[in-house]
């Protein structure tokens, strides 16, 4: 039997921002998925909200007329990622694998340098050792799935690559490819509006291939040709796909 041929996925995503209402259940939804801390107000005060996701909030249209808008951001996934050539351990990387920016934590130094030069600002930095101070029961809640990082390392989203890497393996055991929609990530999961989509961008039916391919799409800072993996739709109601 002639052995089947890998295919290897271009991971994206989708975010309707007509249907995004800032309601942060994406923020939530990542930082239990991946075991990302909460600070605390003291030191949020600082900067040092470790959040792999935001969502930036602004107004459109003129006083008293004016409305809320919401985008969230999280790391682009760039083609051309402007972080990895900066870091001198090469702690960030590009995956040949799931092609997303990954951040291999026991090589990183803190130096930073990938921070400085992420136009996106989406990344943080672990200060200190926050997931250890959380006292029991509360341990219990981390997700074994996830590495629990030290002081002194970068942190950023990965796509839940911890889901895709479960997907392709649940995938090569049945002898069979990934289905659209078959890995969702915790903030898309999460997200009561259905306003991010992900999928493999290489399939051209995909749901998220669809949409991204829309008249509304655009990316951030596109100017700069990093690349970014991650399509903004905007005007124009919903995009059913």
């Amino acid at each position: 039997m002639a052995e089947q041929q890998e295919t290897r996925e271009r991971w994206g995503m989708v975010v309707d921002l007509d249907l995004c209402t800032g309601c942060n259940a994406c923020v939530t939804a990542c930082a239990m998925e991946n075991n990302i801390p909460w600070v605390g107000e003291e030191e949020a005060g600082y900067g040092r909200n470790m959040f792999w996701i935001r969502v930036q909030r602004t107004w459109e249209g003129e006083y008293p007329e004016v409305s809320p808008a919401y985008q969230p951001v999280m790391c682009q996934q760039c083609g051309r990622a402007p972080c990895e050539p900066v870091c001198p351990v090469f702690a960030t990387v590009h995956s040949e694998e799931e092609q997303i920016n990954l951040q291999v934590y026991n090589r990183c130094i803190g130096t930073r340098y990938c921070a400085n030069n992420c136009p996106y600002t989406a990344r943080s930095f672990n200060w200190y050792d926050y997931t250890y101070q959380i006292p029991a029961p509360m341990n219990y809640y981390l997700n074994p799935n996830v590495t629990v990082r030290r002081r002194g390392v970068m942190e950023k989203c990965t796509f839940c690559v911890q889901r895709i890497r479960a997907g392709q393996e649940q995938a090569k055991a049945a002898g069979r490819t990934l289905q659209d929609g078959e890995v969702i990530p915790a903030c898309a999961q999460a997200c009561p509006a259905d306003a991010i989509i992900f999928g493999d961008l290489s399939d051209p039916e995909s749901r998220v291939s669809k949409a991204a391919r829309s008249q509304r799409g655009t990316t951030l800072l596109e100017e700069l040709g990093t690349q970014p993996k991650v399509t903004y739709l905007k005007g124009g109601g919903y995009y059913g796909g």
